[in-house]
């Protein structure tokens, strides 16, 4: 939002991205693509982040300490590999067009289960 933090991606929007329940993405309304770690690169703004970290500790969350946006998280995959989750609403140059056409999955991280969608997808 600010410009103090930028970074770069190489999405496969193909892929999909999500959307989850859980507290930390429901009050942020953070909306996810994953990429590899060697498709993410922090180009300005390390020292301008701020993380935060809840019950587990395994998800590592990124929020610019000036204007608060949420750009990206860091966590693992099922299998125990390395993702980058990207803030979709951080990306500069895509057409709402653009955005309106990635497909979406849910997930219930409010129960704890990931493999699943949620009852209610509507408000994420």
């Amino acid at each position: 939002h600010c410009g103090g933090v930028r970074f770069e991606a190489d999405i496969d929007f193909a892929r999909g991205s999500q959307r989850c329940n859980c507290s930390i993405c429901a009050r942020t309304r953070f909306w996810a693509a994953a990429v590899a770690p060697q498709a993410f690169r922090l180009s300005t703004g390390c020292g301008d982040l701020v993380e935060y970290t809840f019950q587990t500790g395994q998800n590592r969350h990124y929020f610019c300490r000036h204007c608060g946006v949420r750009a990206f998280g860091v966590g693992e995959t099922a299998d125990g590999q390395r993702i980058y989750r990207v803030n979709i609403g951080c990306l500069d140059g895509i057409s709402d067009t653009e955005l309106a056409a990635i497909p979406v999955s849910y997930v219930d991280g409010r129960q704890d289960s990931w493999q699943a969608p949620p009852a209610v997808t509507r408000h994420l």
